[in-house]
């Protein structure tokens, strides 16, 4: 038997604007193991404000494929698929996209994702898994390739592995950026395209890899911003999405378990009007 304290502390903001019928919502928050470390709650108010007032009077879009850059808090979900797709119970079940893919290439060369369970003061640290096995330091992905699946003991002895101390999941996963210069950058590398804000719904089969949700977002020219957009449909299959990365920024959001900036997709279909 073991155990060890912890903390966690959190500020949020959502912001309502617009008028009429035409109303737009967003938020901004702050999540740290140390509350002196939160942003001051002013500074959340007005980036929340700022966020709901650049979405005002949005358009849709016709239907097309175009790249897509997914922000940081959306891009962690897209590394979250990922992690569903290798767990131990995933593959055992065979009720993964990713089924028996050590070895294999899933992302694109010079991508990487390690697993960093002793950061100080990082959300997923932790000493020691649910099952009371060590934690230590591994690396997912070197140069696009898969080395492990995510493993319990339960599932690693259905698989006739080692467990990896992931029960309960994994902790402090670090995507590597391969493009320096944040947003900027980005958005110059993007060109003509889609960035990604927000997405709705729950259209992600982690089974055959089909993804589909509804998306908000701005229309990006020339490395510009043009105009906000809604009520539009990404999709795309997850294999294909992870295969075709651009770009993954230095833009990371730290706020989670999985520290990760704005990934570029290099395409994607768009259906709108």
């Amino acid at each position: 038997m073991g155990g060890y304290p912890t903390t966690s502390h959190s500020l949020s903001c959502v912001v309502l604007a617009g008028t009429g019928e035409d109303m737009q919502r967003d938020y901004w928050y702050s999540s740290s193991r140390d509350w002196h470390e939160l942003e001051q709650a002013e500074a959340i108010g007005r980036e929340s404000a700022r966020r709901t007032i650049a979405r005002l009077a949005p358009r849709r879009l016709s239907t097309r494929r175009a790249p897509v850059l997914f922000v940081p808090e959306l891009a962690r979900g897209l590394i979250g698929h990922f992690i569903a797709a290798i767990r131990g119970s995933s593959q055992y079940r065979q009720a993964s996209f990713l089924l028996n893919s050590v070895g294999q290439q899933i992302f694109p060369a010079g991508f990487s994702i390690a697993e960093r369970p002793h950061i100080p003061k990082a959300m997923g640290s932790a000493p020691f898994d649910d099952e009371g096995v060590a934690t230590h330091d591994r690396e997912l992905i070197a140069d696009g390739v898969l080395t492990g699946y995510i493993l319990s003991s339960y599932s690693a002895r259905k698989l006739g592995l080692q467990t990896t101390g992931n029960a309960g999941g994994v902790h402090n996963l670090l995507v590597a950026p391969t493009l320096a210069g944040g947003m900027p950058a980005l958005l110059s590398r993007l060109g003509t395209g889609l960035l990604l804000t927000e997405l709705m719904g729950q259209g992600v089969n982690t089974v055959t890899g089909d993804y589909s949700r509804g998306a908000a977002g701005f229309w990006v020219e020339n490395g510009a911003i043009q105009y906000p957009v809604a009520e539009i449909t990404i999709a795309g299959n997850l294999k294909s999405m992870f295969a075709g990365i651009g770009a993954a920024g230095d833009d990371v959001d730290a706020r989670g378990g999985v520290r990760v900036g704005s990934i570029l997709l290099q395409e994607m279909t768009i259906a709108g009007e």
